[in-house]
């Protein structure tokens, strides 16, 4: 038997729109369960709201998310970032391309003083994602 560890992201009625959003910047598969599919009624106007989704990208990458009800306390900060990092320039390039449509840009994607490309944005859901371009060998320590 295997173990995941993998980021769970909460929204506030957008977290459809989000997951499919990371489903076109990662690729793989997307299921979500919605409220109203578990017979969940109690919140009439939220049961096509998000209650699970997990996205296993193509490169086995998982990323989870939910919309919490309304009626439940959620308070949106930044005290998680998600992180995509490695040595595929041309990919993780890529990521950072599709998932700065609508961003802010906190630190452009450009050499670091530690020898790797990296950058940060907030996307357009207020999610944080870092993305780290591990250097020539040289460059690592």
């Amino acid at each position: 038997m295997s173990t995941v560890l993998a980021p769970y992201i909460n929204f506030r009625g957008q977290a459809r729109d989000a997951m499919t959003f990371y489903q076109s910047v990662l690729g793989g598969e997307l299921d979500i369960t919605t409220f109203g599919s578990f017979g969940i009624t109690q919140w009439p106007d939220q049961v096509d709201n998000i209650m699970h989704s997990r996205l296993i990208s193509d490169a086995g990458f998982v990323l989870m998310g939910s919309d919490v009800p309304e009626t439940m306390e959620v308070t949106f900060g930044d005290n998680v970032s998600v992180m995509l990092g490695g040595d595929d320039e041309a990919a993780l390039t890529g990521y950072w391309q599709a998932l700065s449509d609508g961003a802010t840009i906190l630190t452009p994607l450009e050499k670091a003083p530690w020898g790797d490309s990296f950058g940060q944005l907030v996307d357009r859901f207020g999610v944080k994602w870092l993305v780290n371009i591990a250097g020539s060998p040289e460059s690592q320590v």
